[in-house]
């Protein structure tokens, strides 16, 4: 079993390795690979995923339902513990909230659980995108426009991916196969570009750090303990939905509090250390998931 969960882990974190070091050693400019990657190869992934006529909207439905109780039970929590530690809830929560499920738990679904995994990943990285645009952005900014998250090109791929599916649209193949193509760009992109990422990040709020690293897996997976007990879900997705809860904090979180001037170290320190401390959790995860 040991052995099994670090070849699945490895190629992720070996992908991302090299990404911190050519960040440290050459402080590449991937800021133009970054929105390339955002504004056509993930929505062409996502796309590719939903648009296949094996993928069924209706079938993952309470997966769907479980992914919102994990993102909004998560921060409920997170938002709770907060105003116990006189902290600003808005720092902590959505670190909490918002995991990686794109750039770590889109390949780490595939790679644990074969391809067939990665249409339930995508209808959980679709909740949580869609709520990350817009409540998450609400959360930091009340005057945020929520009109504005049907701009964003991954959303305009869910519903278009989602309409195909259901209906019945045949896409023509060759067409199909190059979004296909374009799709698998994002994956290993996804993981260098973190590793980069994360060489910009400051570690300056230790305590604060540790105490974000430790919550978000800890609460995603007690919420999905929870859960699975409550739906019938298939094992495969049970599995997945313990994966989802253990991923550290998205990066997406350091950019918006950087957009909307929210104590951006300090979501920095959470989210650097929360990807540190996913050597320990995902594991974990993997564990109670393959059993």
């Amino acid at each position: 079993m040991l052995l099994r969960i670090v070849s699945i882990l490895f190629p992720l974190f070996a992908i991302t390795a090299v990404g911190y070091w050519a960040g440290r050693r050459q402080r590449p400019d991937l800021s133009h690979a970054n929105k390339l990657n955002m504004d056509v190869f993930v929505p062409a992934l996502v796309f590719a995923a939903l648009a296949n006529k094996d993928f069924q909207i209706a079938r993952y439905l309470p997966l769907l339902g479980a992914s919102l109780v994990l993102v909004l039970g998560s921060g409920l929590a997170a938002w709770g513990i907060a105003r116990a530690l006189k902290l600003d809830p808005r720092t902590l929560a959505p670190p909490i909230m918002f995991n990686n499920c794109g750039n770590l738990g889109l390949p780490l679904a595939v790679l644990a659980f074969g391809d067939a995994a990665l249409p339930p990943a995508v209808a959980m990285f679709m909740v949580s995108n869609l709520l990350h645009f817009s409540f998450g952005a609400w959360l930091l900014d009340h005057h945020t426009r929520l009109s504005n998250v049907w701009k964003v090109p991954s959303v305009l791929a869910t519903i278009a991916g989602v309409a195909v599916g259901m209906t019945g649209i045949q896409v023509w193949p060759p067409a199909m196969v190059a979004i296909k193509m374009l799709g698998d760009v994002s994956i290993p992109l996804m993981l260098f570009a973190l590793g980069v990422r994360l060489t910009e990040s400051r570690i300056s709020e230790i305590r604060l750090g540790l105490m974000g690293a430790v919550l978000r897996p800890v609460l995603g997976m007690l919420l999905a303990a929870l859960v699975i007990q409550c739906l019938p879900l298939p094992p495969q997705e049970r599995a997945l939905l313990l994966v989802f809860g253990a991923l550290p904090p998205a990066v997406l979180n350091y950019i918006f509090a950087e957009r909307y001037h929210q104590e951006p170290e300090k979501v920095a320190s959470i989210v650097l250390i929360g990807n540190l401390a996913a050597l320990i959790f995902l594991p974990i995860a993997l564990a109670l998931g393959l059993e």
